[in-house]
């Protein structure tokens, strides 16, 4: 038997009224993951446990096999394992957004999905001022970037994911809590680094949002995993543009492998990743595939573009894998999910159980639901999972 996991980050959703009551979910085509759950099973999963923040660091080690309430200990330390930053006993990594700040509101979480290149250049500036003994910049992708501190700084400091607070005033939310000052500082003195940068001048001449702050949050230190292969016996790949969630791969001891061309956004090589999953699972028994697009849509409060990132992720994704499993000799089960909803209407994340559907290609009884949606699992034979079990469960789902 063979596993295939594919997460489309963020697609649940709630009912707007622009389409008549439906979710993004239910508005979309989606005949591929229809198909999975039509001749499969389903219920809901609840990947975030309760005290939990519903952040795609939790969701996603949920999905992967690991509890939370043993395994988690921050954001940044994930993605500092992905961009291959060993962290010491005492050092704390922190997530460093690329943000904008116009007026003092907190106007984009991502600098306008600034371009890599140009990001680096940014960081790069910020350390040069700010670095020092106690603090190190490294540069990353897009708006995604790291910071580490040492001696245990900022470890217990109170800090909020700038895309919870957008269109709100930065003042509402800065660091709270032990080291708050020292942190808070680092974000106002990067906004006299970056406010005449001849990137962010370069960015407003064309129109473009500027990265003209940094934003701390999700710190933590580093964790201690069991091998994937241990807690399962089986070996495992995962594919994902997204340095949090690679990271997580990392720490688990699954192959991450890298897809050209796979962004972590709506252009994303949506079709890449489905190929490259397909040949891993000559040599894996188990690959994971995360799409980030439609957790950016939802975020951008885009009702459309997220319909469009289900659509895709669907046909080229979900599609391109089970059509492989169907004419593969061996047998595959195929489980499709979001890791959280990210509701357009909130543009940030919300705890609720999430939609999931198993289907094998050698499966003979389906169950009652007919369509992968918030409300069609429901009536599926899963009931409500909790998501760390539910690798345990494929393996020994009959």
């Amino acid at each position: 038997m063979k596993y295939v996991v594919l997460i489309g980050d963020g697609m649940a959703d709630e009912p707007l009224e622009e389409i008549e009551g439906m979710t993004v979910l239910q508005k979309a085509n989606t005949p591929n993951m229809d198909y999975i759950t039509a001749n499969g099973r389903a219920g809901l999963a609840r990947t975030v446990p309760e005290g939990f923040p519903p952040g795609s660091d939790v969701a996603n080690m949920s999905i992967i096999g690991y509890d939370p309430e043993k395994y988690y200990s921050g954001r940044a330390p994930l993605e500092a394992a992905s961009m291959g930053v060993e962290l010491e006993k005492d050092d704390v990594a922190f997530r460093c957004n690329l943000i904008t700040i116009k007026d003092d509101i907190i106007a984009d979480y991502s600098s306008g999905h600034i371009t890599s290149e140009e990001a680096r250049e940014l960081i790069e500036s910020i350390d040069s001022e700010l670095g020092d003994n106690r603090f190190t910049f490294y540069p990353g992708i897009s708006y995604r970037h790291l910071m580490i501190a040492k001696n245990s700084l900022g470890a217990n400091t109170e800090c909020t994911p700038p895309h919870d607070v957008i269109d709100e005033n930065r003042y509402e939310h800065m660091p709270m809590g032990e080291d708050s000052e020292i942190i808070s500082e680092l974000t106002e003195r990067s906004m006299e680094v970056l406010k005449d940068h001849p990137v962010n001048k370069k960015r407003i001449e064309n129109g473009k949002n500027p990265g003209n702050s940094i934003w701390l949050w999700g710190q933590g230190f580093a964790p201690a995993f069991v091998p994937f292969n241990e807690l399962y016996g089986l070996e495992g790949a995962i594919i994902s543009a997204v340095d949090l969630v690679k990271g997580i791969g990392i720490y688990a001891g699954l192959d991450v492998i890298e897809v050209p061309g796979a962004t972590g956004y709506l252009d994303t090589n949506y079709l890449g990743k489905a190929e490259y999953a397909i040949e891993a699972l000559k040599d894996h028994d188990f690959v994971f595939i995360h799409v980030e697009a439609p957790d950016e849509a939802g975020h951008m409060g885009d009702m459309k573009a997220k319909i469009q990132a289900i659509e895709d992720f669907d046909e080229k994704v979900v599609g391109t894998v089970l059509k492989s499993a169907i004419d593969m000799a061996e047998d595959v089960t195929i489980m499709v999910l979001p890791d959280h909803p990210t509701p357009v209407a909130l543009r940030t994340h919300t705890s609720v159980p999430i939609p999931v559907a198993i289907y094998c290609t050698s499966e003979e009884a389906p169950d009652s639901a007919d369509a992968f949606d918030e409300d069609s699992v429901q009536k599926g034979s899963l009931g409500t999972v909790y998501a760390p079990d539910l690798v345990g469960m494929l393996i020994n789902m009959k």
